[in-house]
């Protein structure tokens, strides 16, 4: 277990985007909770349930990615006592390749534990860059 301490959830969050950056395995499984009810979803992935398969998944990610930067916007952030979501926009720029890369939409849920805030949640999907529709939603 990481002896790291995160003092908000924002502190958090800058800590899983600079592992995910760095390709930094031990620092990104440092910002996750450790009990058994942890979820990631990557982009058009399946659910991942437990340290375990969310760990494989990072190492994997990390070891295939190129260098990036990751560029963070449209910010929202709700906190209701111990828990806290934030939704924002994941913008990659990929070293070597010229031109913007699609956003992604994450949401992210952290909880104060004992040791701090920590990861519970981190669920990204694509996002298109087309205009909103403004219809319905269909489905949900």
């Amino acid at each position: 277990m990481s002896n790291t301490r995160f003092s908000t959830p924002e502190e958090a969050e800058a800590g899983f985007y600079k592992a995910f950056e760095d390709g930094n395995l031990e620092a990104m499984m440092a910002v996750w909770d450790t009990g058994g009810d942890m979820v990631c979803i990557h982009p058009l992935r399946p659910r991942l349930l437990g340290l375990d398969l969310i760990k494989k998944s990072w190492s994997q990610i990390f070891r295939h990615s190129p260098k990036m930067k990751i560029v963070i916007n449209n910010r929202q952030h709700l906190q209701i006592g111990d828990l806290a979501v934030h939704v924002l926009h994941e913008n990659f720029l990929i070293e070597g390749e010229a031109g913007d890369q699609s956003p992604v939409l994450a949401t992210n849920i952290y909880r104060l534990t004992d040791l701090g805030w920590r990861m519970i949640l981190h669920h990204a999907s694509p996002l298109t860059r087309t205009a909103p529709d403004t219809g319905p939603p269909v489905l949900h």
